[in-house]
């Protein structure tokens, strides 16, 4: 990343469906860099996380809503094979590799079934509620644990990990369809404000160049099919938003 400006893409979910995804691939994506458990620091934040996984699992048909996903990716590349010049060698490994995480994710048992029975898991996530509740005085399983060899701990957080690789797998192949299934295009905001129709869209994306002196975010808001995005500065207070703000844009 360049010091002096950068590129930020701002990702913002259309509907419930999109919100829940992000938020378990960021919770994914935590757990990957969070799994070295080395201190009780770190173990600690690996816990917290994997507990507001299960949380997001048990709240709604998850693998229910990924697996009809999936079929819907599958019909959209099929129908890409009559498109001209169509590179079919890559839909049908595409179409493949898309069954393939199906079947995984369909014989998969619970999605949090492993991670939510485990019994460190389990007493660990009964004291992340009460503050500073996670002391060695408190668990002292964990602290015992803790205090195994590393190549234990690293086979245990991997076993946790592999449980859910096929979640994992099919909302990589979903997400990377969907935001890859819109190219950007270039818009103006006129004083910090911007409205669109997202269509059927899932998902909005929106590249902005920032730099030390246009520290600038947006602020999503919707209805159904209709957007508004609000362009606001870091520093509320002296900050300021150019009059014709240019970025780019994609409705996924």
């Amino acid at each position: 990343m360049n010091d002096a400006t950068s590129t930020i893409i701002f990702e913002h979910p259309l509907n419930e469906k999109m919100r829940s995804w992000l938020r378990i691939e960021s919770s994914l994506q935590q757990l990957e860099t969070q799994s070295h458990l080395d201190s009780q620091a770190n173990s600690l934040a690996f816990f917290r996380t994997i507990a507001e996984l299960i949380e997001i699992l048990e709240r709604g048909e998850v693998r229910s809503e990924l697996l009809k996903e999936l079929e819907r990716q599958q019909i959209k590349l099929r129908q890409w094979l009559n498109a001209p010049n169509v590179d079919t060698t890559m839909v049908h490994s595409l179409v493949e590799q898309l069954k393939e995480r199906s079947l995984a994710l369909h014989h998969a048992p619970r999605l949090s079934q492993q991670i939510k029975e485990d019994r460190i898991i389990s007493m660990v996530r009964q004291r992340l509620s009460i503050p500073g509740g996670c002391c060695s005085f408190d668990l002292p399983t964990l602290y015992l644990w803790l205090h195994l060899p590393q190549s234990t701990r690293d086979e245990t957080v991997s076993s946790w990990l592999n449980s859910l690789l096929p979640l994992k797998q099919a909302l990589e192949s979903i997400l990377e369809l969907i935001r890859q299934s819109t190219m950007f295009s270039s818009q103006v905001s006129h004083n910090g404000f911007f409205q669109g129709n997202a269509g059927d869209a899932d998902l909005l994306r929106l590249k902005l160049d920032i730099s030390e002196n246009q520290l600038i975010y947006p602020q999503v808001s919707g209805h159904k099919t209709r957007f508004a995005i609000r362009f606001l500065p870091m520093d509320s207070e002296n900050g300021t938003v150019p009059a014709h703000l240019s970025f780019e844009l994609a409705c996924c």
